[in-house]
């Protein structure tokens, strides 16, 4: 039988082969070695677990219990240190539970809690709403507005970094054909998904038709206007791909795209994986 150590291991190669994004990876990880951990620990625990063993309710149960009364935190918090767990982070607990669930074929799966705070989206969460952002475009809308929007939501959900630190990058901070794709941010390289890298290069597709007017004279801006702007008093309004998009217009493309597609407001923050 395989060790249910034997097993988290398997699974997160299984998700790296998979593309899964590296937040997404290590998140699960985290939760899957604490969910062990608590287990191998408890008074009648066996001195190893198989992974069908560790999947047992009863046990899931007791962790989740002992996290959510902050019993598992390995480090103090603002709060002190017997303070209750995060509502969010209870919830990535369970869909690392059924995800890894799925993955061993096992036959429970347990209920995710709802999601109120709004401050951050489980990584599953956040990489289902950039789909949909990559995929669907309201009929009144811009599709190099559209297809902008959804990369720049990517590049926040895979670097966990805000619109205002994404701003600046040009094309060359995109290194798209290396064995690991990565982006170069000022705190050094991340490695970049498929997913996260497909979305990219359709925006760069868009971008360079944008671009196709300067005739050589490109800036190289990742993040440029998809129309061009309002004259302003006595100047010429430049053309879209000469200047970056403002970070206001980002948001502004953000906010309306995703109110037409989800119906409801997210800001780009909530897609970053809770620091």
């Amino acid at each position: 039988m395989t060790t249910a150590l034997d097993a988290i291991a398997a699974f997160l190669n299984h998700l790296e082969e998979r593309g899964y994004a590296f937040g997404t990876r290590r998140l699960h990880g985290r939760y899957l070695t604490e969910y062990l951990e608590h287990a191998l620990n408890a008074d009648d625990a066996p001195a190893t677990l198989t992974a069908a063993e560790l999947m047992e309710l009863p046990r899931v149960h007791v962790w989740l219990e002992d996290a959510a009364a902050g019993r598992t935190r390995e480090r103090n918090t603002l709060r002190g240190p017997d303070a209750p767990s995060a509502e969010a982070t209870g919830r990535s607990r369970t869909i690392a539970y059924n995800v890894f669930a799925d993955y061993l074929r096992t036959p429970w799966r347990l209920e995710i809690p709802p999601h109120t705070t709004g401050e951050h989206l489980d990584p599953d969460e956040a990489q289902r709403v950039i789909h949909t952002l990559a995929v669907k475009r309201p009929t009144t809308a811009n599709a190099a507005t559209s297809i902008r929007t959804a990369a720049l939501a990517a590049l926040v959900a895979a670097t966990g970094c805000t619109v205002s630190e994404l701003w600046r990058l040009d094309v060359a901070d995109l290194q798209l054909d290396r064995t690991v794709p990565r982006v170069l941010l000022e705190a050094g390289p991340v490695g970049l998904d498929a997913d996260t890298v497909r979305i990219l290069r359709r925006w760069l597709r868009q971008r360079a038709g944008i671009t196709a007017i300067l005739e050589g004279t490109d800036p190289g801006y990742l993040w440029v206007p998809t129309k061009s702007g309002r004259p302003r008093a006595g100047q010429d309004t430049p053309p879209p791909g000469a200047r970056r998009a403002a970070v206001r217009t980002l948001h502004a493309a953000h906010r309306r795209l995703v109110l037409d597609i989800l119906g409801t407001p997210l800001r780009p923050g909530a897609l970053r994986t809770a620091r």
